[in-house]
């Protein structure tokens, strides 16, 4: 099991899974890491802040268990929840087999062969491979009361099942927290943190995340692709793209086998980059070939 020793070390390790990230990023990982402390991740959508948990999961050869927040999610269900079709199957075939001693059969209904786990029960499990990297990702999509429930979890790292008592992790696991910045998280939350601002890569970044991901493509178009991107950025746009969308363009122009950007290729795939019919139909006619052309420009400078 991989124990990284240095900041470098912190982004070799991601480099070697694809992940591309810069020095203020590594060390902030680097620190989580070393103090034990939950790593709160913000940004725009796409920016990589899911993916730096699957790389670090990945390089560390250690479980990801990924809590996905929405609106309405409680601690029950981010905890744990009781079988009750197989607890009603088990009823059954005791009263008809008779004489079932009731306390027996309720600590029989309510033991751990009727118990389902969910992600933050799982994080406090002893793993032998060490403490997984526990992904709590769109926390800003929760509510308040969510919030204090995690802020008591993260604290203690132990939940509480009424019915069996409480369970604490024998080692705190590794926790990453994202946010898309929809709403403020509560400052209580963020002080349990170390925080970092996922922000766009600059040119040479996203050009290195691009060939990482996106091998097959070539230099020339590599370069085009993330200068395009990073114009449509300085655009007023509805929904500006993130690296992802940088990524799923590429393959999809690697797809049709297209070796240079055009204006005609572009409108024919601005729904790999783009998702809000609004901000395509900004683009279209000669908005298009005026940001491709001033993309082609800042190449010329770069």
């Amino acid at each position: 099991m991989m124990q990284v020793q240095s900041i470098d070390q912190v982004q070799a390790m991601l480099t070697e899974q694809g992940y591309v990230c810069g020095r203020a990023l590594a060390t902030v990982v680097f620190l989580s890491l070393r103090l034990g402390r939950p790593l709160f991740l913000e940004g725009e959508a796409g920016v990589g802040k899911t993916e730096i948990a699957k790389a670090l999961a990945a390089g560390l050869n250690r479980r990801l268990i990924r809590l996905q927040c929405y609106e309405g999610l409680d601690a029950s269900s981010a905890v744990y929840e009781w079988n009750f079709p197989a607890q009603m199957v088990a009823i059954r075939t005791a009263e008809a087999a008779g004489g079932a001693n009731r306390s027996d059969l309720q600590a029989e209904l309510f033991s751990d062969e009727f118990l389902i786990e969910r992600p933050l029960l799982q994080a406090m499990r002893p793993d032998e491979n060490g403490s997984p990297v526990l992904l709590i990702d769109e926390l800003d999509r929760t509510d308040e009361p969510f919030e204090a429930f995690l802020l008591e979890a993260l604290s203690d790292f132990q939940v509480t099942i009424p019915e069996l008592g409480t369970i604490k992790a024998p080692e705190p696991p590794i926790v990453i927290l994202t946010s898309n910045r929809t709403r403020e998280v509560h400052d209580a939350l963020k002080r349990r943190c170390l925080y970092h601002w996922v922000d766009y890569p600059d040119f040479g970044r996203e050009v290195a995340i691009l060939q990482s991901r996106a091998p097959e493509a070539g230099a020339q178009l590599s370069r085009e692709v993330v200068a395009f991107v990073q114009a449509l950025r300085t655009e007023d746009l509805f929904k500006k793209p993130g690296v992802a969308e940088t990524i799923d363009w590429a393959n999809c122009l690697l797809a049709l086998d297209v070796i240079d950007l055009s204006p005609e290729v572009i409108s024919d795939t601005l729904g790999a980059i783009l998702k809000y019919q609004d901000d395509i139909t900004k683009l279209q006619g000669t908005e298009a070939k005026r940001i491709l052309d001033q993309a082609k420009a800042s190449l010329e400078v770069v």
